[in-house]
C-alpha cells in the first residue's frame, strides 16, 4: 500500500472516530431536530446565505465519508428551504458527497480488490461497461438500497466518473424529493418509517421496474424497426437456414438437426470451408512432411547416419491432397444430408430477415445463421498486383517448391510456413513489422520462435515496413524499410499472411441494415445476434477469433441461442479460449499472458519450468522450450499458462481444463501423471510452484518436532 493510501485511511479513521467520540452522531436523531427546528430556522432567517453554504458543506462532508445522517440533514433541509429551494441544495449536495465517496472507494480500494479477484472483476467490468448507467440508475430509484453501499461498490467498478454524477443526479431524485417534502412536517412526524411507508416503498420498486419496461419497450421498437418493410411469412419451409459450410456452418447444422429442427445448409463453394481445404488440414499434412525432412537432416543426434533428404515437392503435395481427400467425407454433402440437412451447394443472399435466395429458389426459416469465414488479407502495396503471389488459398495449388520465397507477416501462419518451406528447401525471408514475430505472445516467446527460425535457415526481419513491389532485371523484389534501411527482397513468390478479412459481400446485409465493425466483422451482441434479432453469425464472419475451435464454441451458441433464445439464451465466453502455433517447437497458450495481464493491470506471480528439466524431453532430444504459469499471487488459482515445447498444443488441454473448471496447481500436482511423457511437465510446474509457497512456519515446527523424536 502506498504512503499517499496509508495517510488517507488514516485521515478518514481519525474523522470518522472524532465524529463518534465529539458525541456529534447523537445530533443527528429525529428528536434532536425536532427540539432545533426553530432555532434553525431562526438562524436561517438571519444568515440565509451563510447558513445555507455550512448546510450544504455539512451534507457533503456526512455523505462523502458515509456517515449515518443524510436522511435526517435532509429533513432539516425541506424544514428549513423549503420543497423548491430545499430540493435544489440537497439534490446537488448528495451526488456531489457521492460522487466524493465513490471516488475515495475507487482510489483506496479498487487497484488491491481488482488485483485480488482479477477475474471477477473483469466480468463485473464487462457488464459495467454496457449497462452500468442502467443498473446504476435501477438502484438509485429504489431507496431500499442504502445509497452510501452503491457509492462505495460502484467505486471499485470501472464506471466512467462522469456516468457516475448524472445517473445518481437523476436517480436519487424522487427519493430525495420524498424527504424534502416530508421535512416540511418535521414537527409532526413521529419515525422515519413513516416517511417511506410500505405502499411508498412499492411505488418506488415499481418505478424502478420502469427503466427495465423501458428497455423491452425500446427492444421492441428496435425489433419493429428491423422488421419494418418486411412481411413475416405465414409458415417457414426451415428452422435454421445456415449460409457457409465451413467449420462454423458444420457445426451449426450438426446440433440443430440433432435436436431434430429442420436445417437447410448453403455453401457456394467447397463443404469444410477454409479448414479442410485451405488451412488446418493442407498446413498441418505440410508441416508433418516438412518436419520428416528435418528429422532425417538431423538423424545424427541420435547417432542415426542418413543422406541429406530428396525432396519430390510434387509427392508432398500429393501427401497434402490426399490428407484432405481422407477428411474430406466427414464434411461431405452425403454425411450431411445423412443426418436430415438439406445442402444447397450455390451462392445465398438474404432477401428479408426470413427469405433467403438460393440459386433461383427462395428459402424460408425462422432463423438465419451466417457462417461465411474469411479470406486472406492482401495489403495494398505498390506493384503487388503483377507479383506471384501466394496465400492460404492458393499455395496448395504449386508443383514445384519455390526457390526463392518471401514470406510478409511473423503472425502464426507466416511463421509455420516459413519453417516448413526452409525445411523443405527453400530460400525464406520472413518480413514482419512489428518488434517481434508472434506478436500477441510475449516478448521471449517470439525471440525464441526468431531464434529457431534463424537456427533453421530462414532470415527473419523483424520491425520492418513493406514498401512496394518492383521488377529489376527481370526478377521480383519487395522493397523494405529495415533499421533506417532501404532493402530489396527477390523473390520467385511473396506469400501473404497478414491476416483475414471477413467475407461479408454479396450477402444482401445492406438490404437488412446490417452493419459491420471497425475489423470488418459484422456487428454483434455477446449472445452472436444481429441487429435483425433471427439472423445470428459465428466462425470467422463474426470474429474477435480466427480459429477453428473458437468457430465451433461460437457455432453451439448460435444455434442454440436461434432454436431457444425465447426460453434461454447464452453469452460467449471467450475466457478459456486455447491457441497453438504449429512451428516445432510448438506455441500454445490459454488465458492471460505477462504482456496481458500487464496491460490489463492484473497482478500476478510466474512459475517457469525449463523443458530441459524433463526426462522425456531429455530423452527424445526436445529441451528446447518452458512452460510459464500465471497465478493469482499468493494462490494457486491459473490465469493463464503458456507452453513452448514439443507437441505442446496436445497438452495444453489439460491447463485449459483447470482453468474452465477452477482447479488450481494445486489440483494439478496431486493428479497422477504418466511416466515419462511430456505432459508430466505440467505437474513438475506446479511443483515448482508448490516449493516457492512452502509454509516455512509449519516445516519450522516439523524440523523441531523430529528433533524431539530423535532426541536431540
Amino acid at each position: 500500500m502506498n504512503r499517499q493510501r496509508l495517510l488517507l485511511i488514516i485521515l478518514l479513521l481519525l474523522a470518522i472516530l472524532g465524529f463518534y467520540v465529539s458525541g456529534a452522531h447523537t445530533f443527528f436523531t429525529l428528536e434532536t431536530l425536532q427540539a432545533y427546528r426553530s432555532q434553525f430556522q431562526a438562524a436561517f432567517q438571519q444568515s440565509p446565505w451563510q447558513v445555507a453554504g455550512l448546510f450544504f458543506a455539512v451534507y457533503v462532508v456526512m455523505t462523502a465519508l458515509s456517515l449515518p445522517g443524510a436522511a435526517l440533514l435532509t429533513l432539516l433541509g425541506g424544514a428549513l428551504f423549503g420543497l423548491g429551494w430545499g430540493l435544489l441544495i440537497i439534490s446537488f449536495a448528495s451526488t456531489l458527497g457521492a460522487t466524493l465517496a465513490f471516488l475515495l472507494s475507487r482510489f483506496l480500494f479498487r487497484g488491491p480488490i481488482e488485483k485480488r479477484f482479477p477475474r471477477q472483476f473483469e466480468t463485473v467490468n464487462r457488464g459495467v461497461e454496457k449497462d452500468g448507467a442502467f443498473y446504476l440508475f435501477t438502484l438509485r430509484l429504489v431507496p431500499i438500497f442504502p445509497f452510501f453501499m452503491i457509492n462505495l461498490v460502484m467505486g471499485l467498478t470501472r464506471i466512467k466518473l462522469t456516468t457516475f454524477y448524472w445517473v445518481s443526479q437523476l436517480g436519487m431524485l424522487p427519493g430525495t424529493a420524498v424527504y424534502v417534502n416530508a421535512g416540511g412536517q418535521l414537527g409532526e412526524l413521529e419515525n422515519l418509517g413513516g416517511i417511506v411507508s410500505p405502499g411508498l416503498l412499492a411505488s418506488f420498486a415499481l418505478l424502478a421496474v420502469f427503466p427495465w419496461l423501458a428497455r423491452r419497450i425500446a427492444a421492441a421498437v428496435q425489433t419493429r424497426k428491423a422488421y419494418k418493410g418486411f412481411t413475416r411469412p405465414e409458415r417457414f419451409d426451415y428452422d435454421i437456414v445456415v449460409i457457409g459450410g465451413g467449420s462454423a456452418g458444420l457445426v451449426t447444422s450438426y446440433i440443430a438437426s440433432a435436436v431434430n429442427a429442420k436445417v437447410a445448409l448453403v455453401e457456394k463453394h467447397k463443404m469444410g470451408g477454409d479448414c479442410l481445404n485451405t488451412g488446418c488440414v493442407p498446413s498441418k499434412a505440410l508441416i508433418r512432411a516438412a518436419r520428416a525432412a528435418h528429422e532425417i537432416r538431423t538423424a545424427h543426434r541420435f547417432g542415426v547416419s542418413a543422406s541429406a533428404p530428396e525432396v519430390d515437392f510434387a509427392k508432398v503435395m500429393g501427401h497434402v491432397h490426399q490428407a484432405i481427400a481422407d477428411i474430406e467425407p466427414h464434411d461431405s454433402v452425403e454425411r450431411y444430408t445423412g443426418l436430415g440437412v438439406t445442402v444447397y451447394q450455390d451462392h445465398a443472399r438474404l432477401v428479408t430477415p426470413w427469405q433467403v435466395r438460393v440459386g433461383d429458389t427462395t428459402l424460408t426459416a425462422r432463423h438465419i445463421v451466417l457462417a461465411t469465414g474469411a479470406r486472406p488479407r492482401v495489403p495494398p502495396l505498390p506493384g503487388i498486383e503483377h507479383a506471384p503471389l501466394l496465400t492460404s488459398e492458393n499455395l496448395w495449388a504449386l508443383t514445384e517448391l519455390p526457390k526463392r520465397l518471401v514470406v510478409l507477416g511473423g503472425g502464426a501462419i507466416g511463421c509455420e510456413l516459413s519453417q516448413s518451406f526452409a525445411r523443405l528447401g527453400s530460400q525464406v525471408t520472413l518480413v514482419e513489422g512489428a518488434p517481434q514475430l508472434l506478436g500477441r505472445e510475449d516478448s521471449e516467446v517470439g525471440e525464441h520462435v526468431a531464434g529457431t527460425l534463424s537456427g533453421e535457415g530462414v532470415t527473419v526481419m523483424t520491425g520492418a515496413t513493406a514498401l512496394e513491389v518492383s521488377q529489376a532485371d527481370g526478377a521480383h523484389q519487395l522493397v523494405i524499410e529495415h533499421q533506417g534501411e532501404r532493402l530489396t527482397l527477390a523473390f520467385d513468390y511473396l506469400l501473404v499472411s497478414a491476416g483475414r478479412q471477413a467475407n461479408v459481400e454479396g450477402l444482401g446485409l445492406e438490404t437488412l441494415g446490417i452493419s459491420t465493425t471497425q475489423a470488418g466483422t459484422l456487428a454483434l451482441n455477446e449472445r452472436l445476434q444481429t441487429r435483425v434479432p433471427n439472423i445470428w453469425a459465428c466462425g470467422d464472419l463474426a470474429g474477435p477469433y480466427q480459429l477453428t475451435h473458437a468457430a465451433a464454441h461460437q457455432a453451439w451458441h448460435a444455434a442454440v441461442n436461434a432454436l431457444f433464445g425465447e426460453l434461454k439464451s447464452f453469452a460467449v465466453d471467450y475466457r478459456f479460449m486455447p491457441a497453438v502455433t504449429y512451428v516445432q517447437p510448438e506455441v500454445a497458450r490459454v488465458g492471460l499472458n505477462e504482456k496481458e495481464a500487464t496491460a490489463k493491470g492484473i497482478a500476478y506471480e510466474v512459475t517457469r519450468y525449463a523443458m530441459r528439466d524433463s526426462d522425456r524431453a531429455i530423452a527424445e532430444g526436445a529441451t528446447e522450450g518452458f512452460i510459464k504459469v500465471l497465478t493469482v499471487p499468493g494462490k494457486d488459482k491459473i490465469l493463464g499458462a503458456t507452453i513452448v515445447a514439443e507437441n505442446a498444443g496436445e497438452w495444453l488441454g489439460e491447463f485449459t481444463l483447470a482453468m474452465k473448471h477452477g482447479l488450481g496447481l494445486n489440483k494439478l500436482l496431486g493428479t497422477i501423471h504418466p511416466y515419462p511423457t511430456l505432459g508430466e511437465a505440467a505437474k513438475a510446474t506446479a511443483g515448482l510452484w508448490k516449493n516457492a509457497h512452502k509454509p516455512e512456519r509449519v516445516l519450522a515446527w516439523l524440523n523441531r518436532y523430529f528433533h524431539w523424536r530423535r532426541g536431540e
